[in-house]
């Protein structure tokens, strides 16, 4: 995305209910308008204003594909024009596929009571991660929700060891102990997933400047990155707002990605928050704000290139808002009766899946025979990560403890390597420490 420090930027508006109805002051210029339902927005350009204090405010950011395609050079030739690359459209088009094919793999183990507990599906938002996630080194980190296993996948976690995790065996991303709501992966700097909603963003808000500490205090060469990601619901926790606000104060390398599905579990957005327009808190703290269309993969990785480029260089955190729609219940002990089915049916039209498709074929970047051949190669990937799953053992009694005391000396494993909890004298001890 051809923008600077010093550019003009795009917002568009999408969440338009009758809270929201302003009038763009002088500095907005009104370019177009139209609904809410499915990210046809409108659009303003906003520019940089000097505040009261002295300090320059945040450029309210935001960008569609459409309106990037607009800012290339013009060219005769139609490949000038295009917005990936064939190894690109490629590498978006298997990771989504990727994503969508685990999680109805993963129904389909769930009710025939492989898996246990809540299992909150993706399907839908595979744009987002795949638009995000691709673009980051290994170094870089990502932190997640319950809803966590296609950012697992993204970020280079094998299908087999996440299906493992999910079927609770030692194969797994954390020997079978986090399950569905807790991957982790020090291997690829996937720092968990959170049940709680909020509670990711403090450790998201850590890794970053953990990264600027490198970077300023110890003169490491660190450029790293982290990425948290949380739901709409989430924005009106309290660690969000006070994370927001020591990111913007410490210039952190931190990207805020909110995946706004519409949905709180089974509270609609429009119902719970006073302004629904979630980008709006970032310029409140300092921070470029961002809303995009977050079932278009293409938009959303546009927009995600500039916030995880500023960050990079050291130009502080960015919060994108991404209108995104999960095609599935809250969980999947969930019978999604809520949703009106207008409501359903209307994003089942705009399947971030099928439109990367479309614009693949269309604009000859690869032909429906090699698109099949990715699709069967991760059918195959998957029933390999099931049947590896399924012949894994499950995890021994004597590792019920690991990783839940700090002190091995202390409640959890004795001097001896044994359990406390199966001493006899546990309870003595446990007394006296």
């Amino acid at each position: 995305m051809a923008c600077s420090a010093t550019a003009k930027f795009i917002q568009p508006l999408s969440i338009n209910s009758a809270r929201s109805a302003e009038n763009p002051d002088s500095s907005s210029k009104f370019l177009s308008a139209s609904s809410f339902l499915g990210s046809k927005s409108k659009l303003f350009s906003v520019n940089k204003t000097a505040s009261p204090t002295g300090r320059r405010s945040a450029a309210v950011v935001a960008v569609s594909s459409d309106v990037i395609k607009g800012k290339k050079l013009k060219s005769t030739s139609s490949v000038a024009n295009l917005l990936i690359t064939k190894e690109e459209g490629l590498e978006l088009y298997e990771d989504m596929v990727l994503g969508r094919a685990f999680e109805d793999m993963c129904a389909q183990m769930y009710y025939r009571g492989k898996m246990f507990g809540f299992v909150h599906l993706y399907n839908g938002q595979e744009a987002v991660s795949t638009g995000f996630i691709k673009l980051l080194k290994k170094e870089d980190c990502v932190v997640s929700t319950y809803r966590d296993h296609v950012h697992a996948l993204s970020k280079g976690v094998p299908a087999r060891q996440v299906m493992s995790e999910l079927f609770g065996k030692t194969t797994g991303c954390c020997r079978g102990q986090g399950g569905s709501m807790h991957m982790f992966s020090k291997e690829h700097n996937l720092l968990g997933g959170f049940a709680f909603i909020g509670e990711g963003i403090p450790v998201a808000t850590g890794a970053a400047f953990t990264s600027k500490y490198k970077r300023e205090v110890l003169k490491e060469d660190c450029d790293e990155v982290t990425l948290a990601f949380f739901g709409d619901g989430t924005c009106n926790n309290g660690q969000f707002f006070e994370c927001l606000n020591m990111a913007a104060l410490w210039k952190l390398p931190i990207v805020f990605v909110v995946e706004n599905n519409l949905w709180a579990i089974g509270m609609s957005h429009l119902r719970s928050t006073s302004d629904p327009q979630i980008w709006k808190k970032g310029p409140a703290f300092g921070m470029p704000g961002v809303h995009v269309d977050g079932m278009d993969v293409l938009k959303v990785r546009e927009v995600a290139q500039e916030a995880i480029g500023r960050a990079r260089r050291g130009e502080g955190p960015s919060l994108i808002e991404c209108e995104t729609y999960r095609f599935r219940g809250h969980s999947l002990a969930d019978p999604d009766e809520l949703r009106d089915p207008a409501e359903k049916a209307h994003y089942a039209t705009r399947d971030p899946i099928t439109a990367l498709k479309k614009y693949i074929i269309e604009n000859k970047l690869a032909s429906e025979t090699e698109l099949k051949s990715i699709e069967k190669k991760i059918d195959e990937e998957i029933e390999e990560a099931v049947e590896f799953a399924d012949e894994s053992p499950v995890p021994g009694r004597s590792q019920l403890l690991e990783n839940v005391f700090a002190d091995p000396r202390g409640f959890g494993i004795g001097p001896d390597g044994k359990y406390r909890c199966e001493d006899p004298k546990f309870t003595e001890g446990t007394a006296q420490v």
